[in-house]
């Protein structure tokens, strides 16, 4: 892609989309689940079935959420390399995603296992500013195995 002139609009566009995007990934580490309310629409469709969870609109997949991290005590998401295309009030995006997960077994061991994936992502511009509209997070690989204790809450 070779470089090209940006509007101003598009440059405080792509920083708040890159915002939004780091937003999620705090929140979602620090299980702020208020602050993760903020990086969605209301009615924005979610589906992390490639890896393992669920899928519907958000406020079902925020409820999943809360249950299904609540039993790691440590998630680490980095994100990088996010593609934008902007189209007035809407975009697309592709991020690259690492999230090592940190799992505590029943004799007190750490089970590490590292998730690496994309998300795909709609976003739409509202009154509060940039959300996802729309995203699928694709896994690309699991290092590491699952831990036999696991039990994720529904």
């Amino acid at each position: 892609m070779a470089p090209r002139e940006m509007s101003t609009r598009e440059i405080s566009d792509r920083i708040a989309i890159n915002d939004l995007l780091t937003r999620y990934t705090v929140a979602i580490d620090k299980k702020d689940w208020k602050l993760l309310d903020t990086c969605f629409t209301p009615d924005a469709d979610v589906d992390y079935t490639t890896s393992g969870g669920t899928k519907g609109k958000y406020p079902e997949v925020r409820k999943w959420l809360e249950g299904a991290l609540s039993v790691f005590p440590v998630t680490m998401h980095f994100i990088s390399n996010s593609t934008v295309e902007i189209d007035g009030d809407t975009a697309k995006a592709r991020t690259y995603v690492i999230n090592p997960m940190v799992f505590v077994n029943p004799d007190e061991s750490q089970h590490i296992f590292t998730v690496g994936a994309y998300y795909n992502d709609d976003l739409v511009y509202t009154d509060d500013g940039w959300r996802i509209s729309s995203r699928f997070e694709e896994q690309a690989y699991l290092e590491g195995s699952l831990p036999e204790a696991l039990q994720i809450p529904s």
